[in-house]
């Protein structure tokens, strides 16, 4: 067979990427469509397969490089085939040094980095019982649950003042640590400055608002909304035993009003501005590092229970680093809701090419005023970040009024 070089592109969209783990070694025979490598992309980690049958006769890239799409990274071919041409001089990845030591590259799995970020772990301290060496969730559990009984202040204050926990006596029950046991200075603490290097994921994420703030029109408008009925028909569903969240609610009533103004639900072209026939609703989700908007498909054609296991699926997908390319693209409109940090309002950037964002603050209790008396109402802040060159301020209100209607009345999504 003619040799064949791989090159780490199969249709992302992307323009480079790290290579984590090679799945093979030189001299192993490899099956077409079957895993070859792992590679993580500015958003996502993932397997790489083979595009033929044969001899990994060579790799050129090893783990932890970061490789263009176009760059040469391997050669597929047969048992004793002249491959020199192929890779006569390949480019040599630059080495990062720092003080003259060379800084060496931490191979663990989405989730091992998920869970030593929620726990405060420095992943270059733990051990891999994973292939080649890679930590994995459970090394990162085993980590947790042999660390010393703490409050978190008492880490807090650990780190801070570069004290081992182990070392410490602690005062609470059955000796857990607390942040009194621990001497902590009060004047003249010197902090070191810290450089944290831009991961792919957040270098891309400010390249593209920033291309999205230069590139649009960006206008804003705000509603409140009473949530009293919201709040009863969740309460009367979660009463059947049926278990959808306010979000939920609110990623439905957007669907159903962009069907009623489908200038929202366009983006900008060189021929004009494109209606979009689907409905395809983009949901920020919060990663380590970042922001992934993965996009729930069709999502006025689903109900509010598909929805709720639909936008439950691709968060938690998400968190773990494991979904799909397509799962990124093809979103029409976007939803981000913050409400969980107790804002009562805040204003998105548009993601590219789409036309308009949705803010989502908190459902608070509020007085208001109710045909002239004061009472207290579960009120929600929404606000709505449009294009002004595709659409203009009146019927972006109308839109966002529409929302507002249906939050109000939310019988009518039934």
């Amino acid at each position: 067979m003619a040799s064949k070089v791989i090159m780490p592109k199969q249709g992302l969209q992307m323009t480079e990427g790290t290579i984590i783990s090679w799945l093979a070694k030189e001299g192993d025979v490899v099956e077409e469509g079957k895993p070859l490598f792992e590679m993580e992309t500015d958003k996502l980690t993932i397997e790489i397969t083979a595009p033929a049958t044969g001899t990994l006769l060579k790799i050129v890239r090893e783990e932890g490089d970061v490789v263009p799409i176009t760059e040469l990274i391997a050669v597929i071919g047969e048992a004793g085939e002249d491959i020199s041409s192929l890779v006569a001089a390949p480019a040599a990845p630059p080495q990062q040094a720092t003080s003259g030591s060379v800084t060496q590259r931490v191979f663990a799995s989405p989730r091992a980095r998920w869970r030593s970020e929620e726990a405060g772990l420095d992943p270059a301290t733990l051990a891999g019982s994973g292939p080649e060496g890679l930590i994995i969730e459970k090394d990162v559990l085993a980590a947790i649950d042999s660390r010393p009984a703490a409050t978190p202040l008492a880490r807090q204050a650990a780190q801070e003042t570069g004290v081992n926990l182990t070392d410490i006596a602690g005062s609470g029950p059955r000796g857990k640590v607390y942040r009194r046991d621990i001497v902590v200075p009060v004047y003249h603490t010197q902090r070191e400055d810290r450089l944290i290097k831009l991961s792919g994921m957040r270098r891309v994420i400010s390249e593209r608002m920033r291309q999205s703030l230069d590139s649009a029109a960006q206008a804003v408008h705000r509603i409140e909304v009473d949530m009293s009925e919201a709040v009863r028909l969740r309460n009367n569903l979660k009463a059947a035993e049926i278990s959808v969240s306010f979000n939920d609610i609110i990623l439905k009533s957007v669907a159903r009003a962009l069907l009623c103004h489908p200038r929202m639900n366009s983006r900008l072209t060189d021929g004009g501005i494109l209606e979009l026939g689907d409905v395809n609703i983009g949901m920020a989700v919060a990663v380590n590092d970042g922001l992934l908007v993965p996009v729930i498909r069709n999502t006025d054609t689903l109900s509010l229970v598909k929805i709720r296991g639909e936008s439950r699926r691709l968060a938690e997908a998400a968190r773990t680093g494991t979904l799909g390319p397509d799962e990124l693209q093809g979103g029409t409109f976007s939803v981000s809701n913050l409400g969980m940090f107790e804002l009562n309002s805040f204003t998105a950037i548009i993601n590219s090419p789409e036309s308009g964002i949705l803010a989502i603050g908190a459902i608070k209790d509020m007085a208001v005023v109710v045909d002239g008396e004061i009472v207290s109402r579960p009120m929600c802040g929404l606000s709505l970040t449009y294009d002004h060159r595709v659409i203009d301020g009146a019927p972006a209100a109308g839109f966002l009024r529409e929302v507002k209607n249906l939050l109000e009345n939310p019988y009518l999504l039934i």
